[in-house]
């Protein structure tokens, strides 16, 4: 069983009541581990809840203070729970120290390489139309620097130009999307991974011992 928590919306939606939806999801977790089955709570933008501000409002210092709680309950030597919390950032310096801690294994996943990049072209591209000229291996040569979502974001485009070319010009479908069509959206999309960043992902990995 999967329940996914949304940190940032935790603190936009329910402001006033935070800590109280918080243990109420790790509840009813619990009781679904009561029957054996094993059960994971997804924590999405969690440096959203996890992070120690320099001006907070009392929801937020209570809803990190809660979660904290609950996870310690997790790791409790007196039970054991079937119960898995996983968390994602894109910002892990800004988390807690206590709040790390919890956590047994820490992983940063790296952008993707020029192989990898490859892959996640052929994947968005797989049910599109491309014309001969099309060579994936090239254009993930190209996109250095480019996450998966910038990929997508590239495929997105160069298949909506054919789109709007054929409402323009009146026709029964899509041309097939050329190499052209992939060049000019690499010239409106720039590269989302910031290299500053990169220094700062090499540096938490090897201070807290991600792999």
């Amino acid at each position: 069983i999967l329940y996914t928590l949304d940190a940032a919306q935790v603190m936009s939606k329910w402001l006033g009541e935070s800590e109280k939806n918080i243990a109420d999801l790790f509840n009813k977790a619990r009781r679904e581990t009561a029957s054996g089955k094993p059960v994971i709570i997804f924590i999405d933008e969690v440096d959203s809840l996890a992070t120690m501000h320099q001006v907070e409002v009392g929801g937020e210092a209570r809803a990190r203070n809660q979660l904290l709680k609950e996870m310690d309950g997790i790791t409790a030597k007196n039970r054991r729970d079937y119960l898995y919390v996983i968390a994602a950032t894109n910002k892990p310096w800004l988390l807690d120290e206590p709040f790390i801690r919890r956590f047994q294994k820490r992983i940063y996943v790296r952008h993707p390489d020029v192989n990898a990049r490859k892959l996640i072209l052929e994947h968005y591209t797989k049910n599109l139309k491309l014309a001969d000229d099309v060579n994936l291996s090239l254009l993930a040569s190209e996109t250095e620097g480019y996450s998966a979502a910038d990929l997508y974001a590239i495929c997105l485009d160069a298949h909506m130009a054919t789109v709007r070319e054929m409402f323009e010009n009146d026709l029964d479908e899509p041309r097939p999307i050329n190499m052209s069509d992939f060049h000019n959206s690499l010239m409106k999309r720039k590269p989302s991974i910031i290299r500053e960043n990169l220094r700062k992902y090499e540096e938490w990995s090897q201070r807290y011992g991600a792999s």
